[in-house]
């Protein structure tokens, strides 16, 4: 299936169409992927795959999890802090 920020179709569901013909729709994101809902011309709105979602939303770990496995945390990687002082900031 294709990656939902690359989905563009050539014809969009147009919202009344969409929503008078729900069914079609449905079986048709079963069959083809992803479906573009329109709204005065306007894409709004992507129908995907229960399972494409999940994965695309998934949660594969916590920052501190992701920082712990980084290959540069073994390195001699050195970041020296800039000190410039305060800024001044308006209210």
């Amino acid at each position: 299936m294709p990656d939902p920020d690359e989905v563009r179709a050539d014809v969009a569901w147009p919202v009344a169409t969409a929503k008078a013909k729900f069914s079609e729709l449905i079986d048709t994101v079963e069959r083809e992927g992803p479906q573009v809902i329109s709204k005065h011309g306007r894409e709004i709105a992507v129908v995907v795959p229960i399972e494409e979602w999940r994965r695309k939303t998934r949660r594969s770990g916590t920052l501190a999890e992701f920082l712990a496995r980084s290959p540069l945390r073994e390195s001699d990687l050195s970041i020296e802090r800039v000190r410039l002082g305060a800024r001044d900031v308006e209210w």
